[in-house]
């Protein structure tokens, strides 16, 4: 996160000039209508953003079905813009995309970029467990027999090892070495925020997906560019929320949790109310 928002730092100068004559045309909203297009960065990390590696299209996920809604209510065309997490603030910063879905707003990314009040989504730490282990409650882990692998080092790390300290903990350099081991039947659960853990169920085709109680929650956010006229902001942030209370955003997860061959039953939602 430090590190991203040094990137940004880095970049603002340059880009300077661009963010000044989006302010004077009349800030983002305005520039939005006038050039047609809604341009959101996008980058392969599904179920948020999805590319049809048949034709490059960017056609499925939870940030493309948003993105293309709003265009719609503004009466423009959704544009993709390809980047990556790393880039996307200076993207924003840059003028090169108008924003960007999935973005955590913490104080080092609010000092370059804008963030609305509502929350975009919730996203929960959870487990990939075996089939026949029984967890509900993050205590039904906290045993010397229960195995559970995680990111050394991360935040899942710091979380398992205050609240499950009775557990045999097993830490990994990161992501995909924790799934491995679980994969390899050396551990019999592995901890993340269950995003990846839904593209690992998938692939490995066994496995259960739990939000353990008390659910540990936390929201995500958009990330728009820093301007006077907040008139864009002020748009982003009433119509997430429209979409969140009225249960859009958790439907088109549903849809993409479908049609990347998952139950959505079988995964957290993405809604608080909901866990």
């Amino acid at each position: 996160m430090a590190g991203l928002a040094a990137a940004g730092a880095t970049l603002a100068l340059p880009f300077g000039a661009k963010a000044q004559t989006a302010n004077a045309a009349g800030g983002t909203l305005a520039e939005i209508k006038k050039r047609g297009t809604l341009r959101v960065g996008v980058t392969q990390a599904p179920p948020w953003y999805s590319k049809d590696p048949k034709t490059g299209e960017w056609n499925s996920g939870v940030g493309v079905s948003m993105g293309k809604a709003m265009a719609a209510v503004l009466g423009v065309k959704f544009e993709a813009v390809e980047v990556n997490w790393g880039t996307a603030i200076a993207a924003l910063q840059g003028n090169k995309i108008d924003l960007m879905y999935m973005l955590d707003a913490t104080p080092e990314r609010a000092a370059a970029v804008d963030f609305p009040q509502n929350p975009l989504l919730f996203y929960s730490m959870a487990v990939l467990a075996r089939e026949d282990l029984p967890v509900k409650n993050w205590a039904d882990m906290n045993k010397p027999d229960v195995r559970i692998a995680v990111p050394q080092a991360s935040s899942m790390d710091k979380f398992v090892s205050e609240t499950v300290p009775n557990a045999n903990i097993q830490r990994f350099p990161g992501n995909p070495e924790a799934i491995a081991a679980f994969q390899a039947g050396r551990v019999d659960a592995v901890c993340l925020f269950h995003p990846p853990l839904l593209a690992a169920r998938q692939r490995l085709g066994t496995g259960k997906i739990v939000v353990p109680l008390p659910a540990q929650s936390q929201p995500s956010s958009v990330a728009v560019r820093k301007e006077d006229d907040k008139a864009f902001l002020s748009w982003v942030n009433a119509t997430i929320n429209g979409y969140y209370t009225s249960g859009q955003t958790q439907r088109w997860y549903e849809e993409f949790l479908r049609g990347f061959g998952l139950d959505p039953k079988s995964a957290p939602p993405v809604m608080k109310e909901m866990l």
